[in-house]
This record gives C-alpha cells, structure tokens and sequence, in this order.
C-alpha cells in the first residue's frame, strides 16, 4: 500500500472502509450474477452467459432485482474492506525489515493471508451468508424473503434469525480459505506490482501512482486473484446456500460437485467475477490510496 515505513492502522480503517463501500455498490450487479451461476440451478432455462442473465433479470423482474442483497454484501465488503487494511497494515508494519523500513515479496504475501484470514471471521461469513441465501431463495417458486411485506431491511433481520448464529457461519472453512488466498495473492501482487512500476518509473515511494496507474495494477491483481481463487468460491457458495444441508463437509462439497458437475463447474461465474474484482481492484486501491494520502 502506501510505501512509507509505517502506516497509521485508523487511517488504513477508515480508508479501506470508504472504498469497500464504493465499490460495493458499483460492482454488485456482477456479484449478483456470479452468485447465481454458482447456485444450483432452480430455473433450468435461465441462461449460464453473465451478462444475458443480467439483462433478463432487469428485464423481467427489474433494476432492482439485480440488488438482491445488496445490503448485506455493502454492510460486509465495508466492514471487510476496513478490517482487511488495518489487519493488512498493521502486520505490513510488523513485518517491515527494521532497518529500510521495505517489505519484502513473500511477507507481503504472509501480511495479505493474516488480513483475509481477519477478515473472513469478522465480516465476510455472515455477510456472504446472507446475501448467498436471499439470492437463492429469489430463484424459488415461492421465495419467503421476497414479495412478503415486510421491505428490504427487515428480510435481512428475519433472515439472521432463522439462520442463527451457525447458519451465518456456515461455510467458515471455505470463506477464510477464500479470503486468505484472495488477499494473499491480490495484496502480495498489488504490493509487488506497484514497487516495480515504482522503480522502474522512479516514482517518489512517498506519495501514490496516479489514479490510471493504480487502476491498472490493482485490475490486474484482480485478474490474477479470480482464477487462482474460483474452486474455493464456487464451494464456499453451494455452502452457503438454502440447500446446504446436502454437502456434510467442505471436502464432501468439493468432492460432490466435481463428481456430480465436472471440474469445469468450479469456474462457474468466473466471467461476472473477473468482471467485478478487475473493476473492484481498480476502484479499492484507487480509493484507498487517494483517501489514505489525505489523512496522512
């Protein structure tokens, strides 16, 4: 991030915050598409292209059915984004080599797994577990959370409470092998990118790349992050699910749908989330440098 010898871990809070927010919102239509072609298919007709898939369901259910948990994902991609960077600077600043003050490749990589690792506890679980869930239940012939009266923030209540405390935390195993991998690779490879173009460009260490150029690095991070993740996520999804009950374990899901879907189903909804986390690692960092630069 922000290559000073040490970075103030509320201002890395309060940044990461804002940006998770941003780009939660602007991105959550892919996020909705990719979930739904991760899901068990309850409409046999829907079509698997992300893009056709978006257009039908704004077509025919509205603008508005495409932030289908929205809420929740919001609320969590700010709390994670937040928690992602304090953990993220605070270990950067443990790990920094006392002397320069520089952090090398592989503890920049060890810094991103302890954050995604922070992160998936406090915010991603439950969060993704209801958003997972009320998505799939908008797929069902009489959906429970949808058309009932009770408005958008009080499903999301009801909801909680008949999950409770463990179906919020169901799918844990995967959610923090998830967010582990995910912020191991997309930080440790924001993080390395970024100090090549820095000496390459001789770029001051003090002060952030342009917004083009951190859109570029923090895209491709995204890129490479989605493809080396996607096994994880399709599971942690089916485990999040309203039919969950049907994989015992972490290992059994993994097992089952390679067995029962092939191993090309594990890259289902790789296109939408390519899409959202090229987008999504353009805007966080640009956010999140722009925002930490004025509180510094």
């Amino acid at each position: 991030m922000v290559d000073k010898n040490q970075v103030d871990p509320f201002n890395s809070f309060i940044a990461g915050a804002l940006a998770g927010a941003v780009e939660g919102t602007i991105t959550y239509p892919f996020e909705f598409a990719k979930t739904r072609l991760q899901l068990r298919d309850k409409n046999v007709k829907s079509s698997r292209n992300p893009l056709v898939l978006i257009y039908n369901t704004a077509r025919t259910q509205g603008i508005s059915a495409l932030y289908v948990g929205c809420p929740a994902f919001i609320v969590g991609n700010t709390t994670k984004a937040g928690v992602r960077f304090l953990g993220y600077g605070t270990i950067q600043n443990l790990l920094r080599d006392p002397q320069t003050g520089q952090l090398s490749g592989p503890r920049g990589v060890l810094a991103g797994l302890g954050a995604g690792l922070l992160e998936s506890v406090v915010a991603v679980t439950p969060f993704e577990a209801l958003k997972t869930a009320l998505i799939d239940d908008k797929q069902v012939a009489k959906p429970k959370y949808h058309g009932n009266g009770r408005g958008l923030f009080m499903n999301h209540v009801y909801l909680a409470r008949d999950m409770g405390f463990k179906g919020l935390y169901n799918g844990i195993l995967p959610v923090s092998m998830r967010q582990g991998a995910n912020s191991a690779v997309r930080l440790g490879c924001y993080n390395k990118i970024k100090t090549m173009v820095q000496n390459y460009a001789n770029f001051p260490k003090d002060k952030p790349l342009s917004s083009g150029l951190t859109f570029v690095v923090g895209a491709f991070a995204g890129v490479v992050t989605v493809y080396s993740t996607m096994p994880i996520d399709t599971v942690k999804t089916r485990m999040q699910s309203l039919d969950s009950s049907r994989y015992t374990s972490t290992i059994n899901c993994f097992v089952r749908v390679f067995k029962d879907e092939g191993l090309r189903t594990f890259w289902k909804g790789a296109t939408p989330r390519l899409g959202r986390l090229m987008l999504s690692g353009g805007i966080v960092f640009t956010v999140y440098e722009k925002v930490l630069y004025i509180l510094s």
